[in-house]
């Protein structure tokens, strides 16, 4: 019996295995989620660089919430993108209310979900790493 179940799994594993770039070939052709989009057009012609852990308050003076996807920090020429612990609580029609620990924005500093009524909280969001994106120079 033992033997039956260990050749199933093994061939299992083989059909998966085999079966994946199939798979892949269909997430290429697949669109983009509307908020994914949205990130991707607002990044064209950007470069990431290293991730950062705070943002200075005069790095984080323009927000722009991406549905389900991030949250936007703009400071100039350059872009910071902030994908939470939960990014699907993340929606233009709620009001982010930041909870930091410190003078400057970070990562696992809080962020709670207002109704733009304000009368109804939604969750919490912890924030991760923030991802500098600086405009690539095309002058070459």
């Amino acid at each position: 019996m033992t033997r039956s179940v260990t050749a199933i799994s093994a061939l299992a594993a083989l059909a998966t295995l085999f079966a994946m770039p199939a798979a892949a070939e269909d997430s290429e052709q697949a669109p983009l989620p509307k908020g994914e989009a949205e990130l991707a057009e607002l990044l064209d012609g950007y470069q990431a660089g290293e991730p950062v852990k705070c943002l200075r308050s005069s790095q984080r003076d323009r927000l722009r919430v991406i549905d389900d996807t991030a949250l936007v920090f703009r400071d100039r020429q350059t872009i910071y993108v902030n994908r939470t612990n939960s990014p699907r609580f993340l929606d233009t029609f709620d009001v982010p209310v930041f909870k930091l620990f410190g003078n400057n924005l970070c990562r696992h500093d809080q962020i709670e979900m207002y109704s733009r009524d304000g009368r109804f909280t939604g969750p919490i969001v912890t924030l991760s790493d923030f991802v500098p994106y600086t405009k690539v120079d095309t002058a070459d």
